[in-house]
């Protein structure tokens, strides 16, 4: 997770965005704007990708006040997932997410012209959409964070069904 800032035009104060992107499958699986974002804000979009999509063992993020406040970390450790924070001036050791937000700020925040947080918002969904189901990683094998995270589950899936499926029909489990 990292924060970055952006200027509607229309508007004197800065948006923040704050990104949330699975290292494994590429997907940017939120990307939040807001004039500010607090760390109760990073709680209730956690909270929500959690639900959707099981709690991670850990979570990297820069140490922006939002990331390291002790609300979120007290939360963190009571929902069981542990914190991995990028030494402040060492980029190298969030390599994807550095990536990433080379992407956004270049690809979309620098040649998009907001008229506001609520135009903001719109525009950053569309653009995370495409992102998403649009591009293909050669990481991924050229499919895009979607696809792979598509084929991840059913990976898993199949995995953790095939001993449940000899169990019904009485045969021993393929190893």
């Amino acid at each position: 997770m990292l924060g970055l800032r952006v200027r509607p035009d229309n508007e004197r104060q800065p948006a923040e965005v704050a990104a949330v992107v699975d290292e494994y499958t590429r997907e940017c699986l939120a990307l939040k704007v807001d004039r500010g974002i607090t760390s109760e804000d990073v709680i209730n979009t956690l909270a929500e990708l959690f639900a959707m999509r099981g709690v991670p063992r850990h979570i990297r993020s820069d140490n922006g006040p939002e990331f390291i406040a002790q609300t979120l970390r007290r939360w963190l450790k009571q929902v069981g997932v542990g914190t991995l924070y990028i030494e402040p001036g060492s980029p190298w050791e969030n390599g994807y997410a550095e990536s990433f937000h080379g992407r956004l700020r270049d690809e979309f925040l620098a040649m998009e012209i907001f008229e506001g947080v609520r135009d903001a918002r719109a525009l950053t969904a569309s653009w995370r959409d495409e992102y998403n189901a649009q591009r293909p990683h050669s990481s991924l094998g050229y499919l895009t964070p979607a696809g792979f995270a598509a084929a991840c589950a059913a990976s898993a899936s199949a995995k953790a069904s095939a001993p449940a499926a000899h169990a019904a029909c009485g045969e021993a489990p393929c190893s």
